[in-house]
């Protein structure tokens, strides 16, 4: 979403800087940006599919490998039934608008039930809490940072993440600007990020207890009758019921089990209630926890309740150009669902068409009618991203069939049968579908293909549209209308449907003006259109048209939430039961880290560049009761893996908390990366444990993994 200005001369990249004239980015941009050059020119990228033999790799053609990719799946799928064949899509999906546009029509013509993606790993909370109090999956409001003269921030650190469901590029310029108008911001987390080092209030708080922390809130609101529901009162259901709720949840009695004082709960509770222009954003450390969609449905409660959601400068929806809500068909964009089905092993439940990856493994693993025995995986690399990788890393050898599409021979990757690589992120044009969606403005940039790809290359949309069109051939003659709508896709192109999305969405043909956006339009606009702040859009964008402020299963969940984490604790009269704090183990969290968001970012040099990353953090007095010291190398040990990675002594983590950065791991063997290899790190995910998740929603619990540390030698 960062708008570049990027010289070339031939096929070379001379320079990558922030486009100054770009009207939401206005100039900034990450070391990502940068190192697309690298990318592009890795050695180490793959530009031809690849296939498994006995002697090792071997290219071959593109007909040859889609034809060869079709028929190992169709014949998993007719040999051991639909389910036997899985799918997994990474985060890079996302990013990517071929992927999106026709990666859902590949996924329905695989007709499985087994479909997972890195969401499961992520966001999911988010989604689940839209779906149920909004009625669709994908209307998760923003903070409407440049407007709020508040911003409290609990598990997320969006000067690092340039926000993360919340695509605000440039957020040290707007967090300078939030304090230049006189606004305030309140970090809440277990580590002093470095968001929290600039922030005007940092709070610790245990792992695993925000939503006690966001109980102990609402109780001050309504306790003191500080709600104010605005212009949406008539549309709210649930809020005597979310009253009733939180009575016993005051500030004393939740300030011992979350470690931070009452006061400065009551404190906190007061001032987001009193502000005019206020929010409250939490991301991926109040999703990845035991209670991540009880938590992140108490966010959204708590803006509802003061006065913020759809207001200026508080929690606020977009009104995208190219609405993938309301839009088009073909962009396979559904409301989502949730326990329509559940896994076959754990019983864990689906949401919004996938289940938990942290049963992947199980599913494979795990003999009997619906076992797992073939694998899709687009743009991933679950072995180093999802819980007790090492696991699935044993189980991916057991498959009969894996089709890989990637770039990259990875953790993952390297056990496939097949590989099919797509186009660097320079050979492709680009609209972002997904991020204009949770934009903090409202915008919109389409950027056209750098270079032209080779004749032996093909766009990520291709291979998707390859794939289906054979799958769908495999089971016999395709209908009138799966035939039409297949050539009238490959007549488009993922650009012909950003074109028709753009036509028909609220700025198209809908403004009646002479200003109406097309893909041309936005051609000739090569820096990006600014189409104002976030208006208000509520209720008309609802599709019940009303709001569940307490949805029944949030409810239930929260009746587990009490069983586990405060009745125990209060019997006890100590921390929560099963708290590394009581056990005398350590809680260990992830961290993400600017030049290393993601696992594939590790072979670039000019992102793993300087002093190694990949320590563990750990408080001076936790080192000193184990005699360890700054640089020393220790043994971290779960239920589930052990690693030894250098240690880093600081205040900035908080007692009993120790932090390792994820994405590493890059030892293993028969991987293509050399530079990554060269960095190799320790992964996060050898530790994290698949048992850990979130019961109401699936989502995998990576973070305050209980551990032990001891020094090395």
């Amino acid at each position: 979403m960062c708008g570049l200005e990027i010289e070339v001369e031939g096929e070379r990249v001379v320079s990558i800087r922030g486009d100054a004239d770009d009207p939401f980015s206005r100039g900034d941009l990450c070391p990502k940006a940068p190192a697309l050059a690298a990318l592009h020119d890795d050695p180490d990228r793959l530009r031809r599919p690849l296939r498994r033999t006995a002697s090792g790799w071997e290219e071959l053609g593109w007909d040859e490998a889609l034809d060869e990719a079709a028929e190992r799946i169709h014949d998993v799928q007719r040999e051991h039934g639909r389910d036997a064949m899985a799918a997994y899509l990474g985060n890079p999906n996302v990013h990517n608008l071929g992927s999106l546009v026709f990666g859902p029509r590949l996924l329905r013509a695989l007709r499985s039930k087994n479909r997972y993606s890195a969401t499961s790993v992520d966001q999911l909370p988010h989604m689940l809490a839209s779906y149920l109090m909004f009625g669709h999956q994908l209307l998760m409001p923003v903070p409407d940072i440049d407007r709020t003269s508040l911003l409290v921030v609990l598990g997320a650190n969006p000067l690092v993440s340039n926000g993360s469901l919340m695509t605000a590029p440039g957020m040290r310029r707007r967090l300078q600007d939030l304090r230049a108008r006189g606004g305030r911001l309140v970090v809440v987390d277990p580590r002093r990020t470095e968001t929290a080092a600039r922030a005007d209030q940092h709070l610790f708080i245990r792992p695993g207890t925000d939503a006690l922390l966001l109980l102990g809130m609402l109780h001050v609101v309504f306790a003191e009758q500080r709600v104010r529901l605005r212009h949406l009162e008539g549309v709210i259901d649930g809020v005597d019921r979310l009253r009733s709720l939180v009575r016993d949840y005051a500030p004393e009695r939740v300030a011992p089990l979350c470690g931070i004082e009452a006061p400065a709960i009551t404190a906190l509770a007061r001032a987001l209630a009193e502000a005019d222009a206020g929010v409250c954003y939490g991301r991926i450390g109040t999703s990845t926890q035991p209670y991540g969609a009880v938590c992140t449905w108490l966010i959204y409660a708590l803006n509802i309740v003061t006065g913020h959601l759809d207001h200026p400068g508080g929690f606020m929806l977009t009104t995208p150009a190219v609405d993938v809500i309301a839009g088009p068909r073909s962009l396979g964009v559904g409301r989502g669902g949730f326990r329509r089905w559940r896994s076959r092993v754990r019983n864990l439940p689906e949401a919004g068409g996938e289940l938990p990856v942290a049963t992947l493994a199980d599913e494979i693993l795990t003999e009997g009618p619906g076992q797992v025995r073939g694998l899709l995986t687009v743009a991933g690399n679950p072995v180093l991203s999802t819980p007790n990788g090492a696991r699935l890393e044993r189980a991916l050898p057991q498959l009969s069939s894996y089709v890989a599409i990637d770039f990259y021979l990875n953790e993952t990757t390297r056990h496939a049968h097949l590989v099919l690589p797509p186009t660097s992120p320079l050979e492709r044009s680009h609209y972002d579908l997904v991020f204009h969606l949770l934009a903090v403005r409202n915008t919109a940039k389409f950027s056209p293909a750098l270079f032209e790809p080779g004749p032996d290359q093909r766009h990520d949309w291709q291979i998707l549209h390859g794939l289906t069109t054979r799958l769908v051939a495999e089971r016999g003659r395709p209908s009138l209308a799966e035939r039409l709508t297949n050539a009238a896709l490959e007549r488009l192109g993922p650009e012909g449907v950003v074109d028709l999305g753009l036509r028909l969405g609220p700025y198209g043909v809908k403004a009646r003006g002479r200003g109406m956006l097309s893909l041309a339009a936005l051609r000739r606009m090569p820096h990006g259109v600014d189409l104002g702040p976030l208006r208000s859009c509520l209720p008309g964008r609802l599709p019940r048209g009303r709001i569940d402020l307490v949805p029944s299963p949030m409810l239930v969940d929260l009746t587990r939430l009490r069983a586990e984490l405060v009745e125990p604790a209060l019997a006890s009269a100590g921390a929560p039961e099963g708290s590394a704090a009581r056990s005398g183990e350590l809680q260990l969290i992830g961290r993400r880290q600017l030049r290393s968001n993601n696992s594939w970012m590790h072979n670039l040099p000019r992102l793993v560049a300087g002093k190694p990353r990949c320590t563990l953090l750990m408080h001076p007095d936790d080192a000193a009761a184990r005699s360890v010291e700054e640089g020393d190398e220790v043994c971290i040990e779960s239920r589930v893996g052990r690693v030894v990675a250098p240690v880093s002594i600081t205040s900035d983590v908080m007692p009993g908390v120790v932090s390792l950065p994820h994405g590493f791991g890059h030892h293993r063997p028969g991987v293509r990366q050399d530079v990554a290899q060269a960095h190799a790190g320790v992964s996060l995910n050898d530790l994290t444990d698949e048992l850990r998740v979130d019961a109401l929603s699936g989502n995998a619990a990576l973070s305050g993994v209980p551990v032990t540390v001891t020094a090395v030698g």
